[in-house]
């Protein structure tokens, strides 16, 4: 039999046996995160909502993080919302209550939902037909539970839900009381907003998701329906709201980290975005001007969500190993493994001269996707090279 023996420094990313010392002991692909750029990233947001008066309700499907989640609330568990429920019962169990799982009911996760209402999470779910009301009533009698549900309103067009001025409105809500089930309020998400690029489009990307949830909530209140909760919420609108009057909480998720694609957008500087993936140089193809990386869509993803804005940063920005971003350089191609480093077509600039076993960092297009691929972040300082800690990350669904 083959025996091989291995240091544990340096398999840090396949077993839970102890964070490698620094950067440069980790084994690659490793998914690294800035502790100081992502409290900068909470301290902005919170500080804008906190100006406009509306609560903020983090929505924790970009992080899926506990020790994340405690850098958000250091003194005790605060209201967030989630993607999966996987990801409610995570939180729950380490003590949220207050969990919006803003996601479209179905049969199976109306039943899943009402057993963390029944243990006693305050979990709010989201529908937005007569069917799915009668689905969550259903699953509430036989759990022996009141639930809670918001209505989903489409401010843009860009997913589900009924529009402010759509006559099921107010049938839906009818359907829910009917149903024996509490209406929290409405929500919706402004995602075209992931498309624009200007300031003042954006500020009004901003003004109409709120117009139309305020609309909505009107409509309802109208009609004699409580509706407490006026919910909007993503990254972009978040951070250009001019005028939050009307509205009650922001959800957003990728403001922890943020990413090429918010740089895009124009909500923040590559400085901002906490998290990049460490990649190992395990090859060169002169002839192609080409550098090989051991980290392909596997470890960054398959998200090319900058191929439609006006940089196009292939699967991601190249940074060195202490996070200094080589001009123009991306990672131009990926396969399950590898990765291609090139020069963005059109430039000059000059390819660095990398040697093999050097190490790079490379920006996220998308920090939700991107984080999705790895077990856990390994959260550096910035200018150190020192591995601080290693925090999980949970997955499922």
């Amino acid at each position: 039999m083959l025996r091989v023996e291995m240091d544990r420094a340096d398999i840090p990313n396949v077993g839970p046996g102890e964070p490698a010392a620094t950067i440069g002991a980790l084994a690659t692909p490793a998914l690294l995160l800035d502790k100081d750029r992502l409290d900068r990233n909470l301290a902005r947001l919170s500080s804008l909502m906190g100006r406009q008066g509306v609560v903020l309700r983090p929505h924790m499907k970009t992080a899926k993080s506990i020790d994340v989640a405690q850098r958000i609330y250091p003194s005790g568990a605060g209201p967030i919302t989630v993607s999966t429920l996987a990801e409610a019962e995570y939180f729950a169990q380490h003590g949220f209550r207050d969990i919006t799982y803003a996601v479209g009911l179905a049969p199976h996760t109306a039943e899943r939902a009402m057993r963390l209402r029944k243990a006693g999470v305050d979990l709010k779910v989201l529908l937005d037909s007569r069917e799915q009301a009668i689905i969550l009533g259903a699953a509430a009698r036989a759990a022996g539970v009141t639930p809670s549900a918001f209505i989903e309103i489409d401010c843009d067009g860009h997913r589900g839900g009924l529009t402010a001025e759509d006559s099921k409105l107010i049938a839906v809500a009818a359907a829910v009381a009917e149903a024996g089930v509490k209406i929290a309020g409405i929500l919706t998400h402004a995602g075209e907003s992931y498309g624009l690029c200007a300031p003042e489009t954006l500020e009004a990307a901003a003004e109409n998701e709120r117009a139309v949830a305020v609309a909505a909530a009107a409509r309802l209140r109208a009609a004699g329906h409580e509706c407490p909760v006026v919910s909007v919420g993503s990254t972009p609108t978040a951070h250009f709201a001019e005028d939050l009057t009307g509205v009650t909480e922001m959800r957003a998720g990728v403001y922890m980290f943020l990413d090429l694609v918010m740089h895009g957008v124009g909500v923040c500087t590559t400085d901002d975005i906490a998290i990049s993936v460490l990649a190992t140089v395990i090859g060169k193809k002169p002839e192609k001007s080409w550098i090989l990386v051991d980290a392909g869509w596997m470890a960054l993803s398959r998200d090319r969500g900058t191929a439609t804005q006006r940089v196009d940063q292939g699967y991601g920005l190249v940074c060195d190993v202490a996070g200094k971003i080589y001009p123009n350089l991306i990672v131009s191609q990926a396969s399950q493994e590898h990765g291609i480093l090139a020069i963005r077509p059109g430039s000059t600039q000059a390819l660095p001269d990398l040697s093999i076993g050097a190490k790079v960092r490379i920006l996220p297009n998308h920090a939700c996707a991107t984080a999705s691929q790895h077990e856990w972040y390994n959260v550096i300082s910035a200018g150190s090279d020192a591995i601080e800690a290693r925090w999980p990350r949970m997955r499922g669904w």
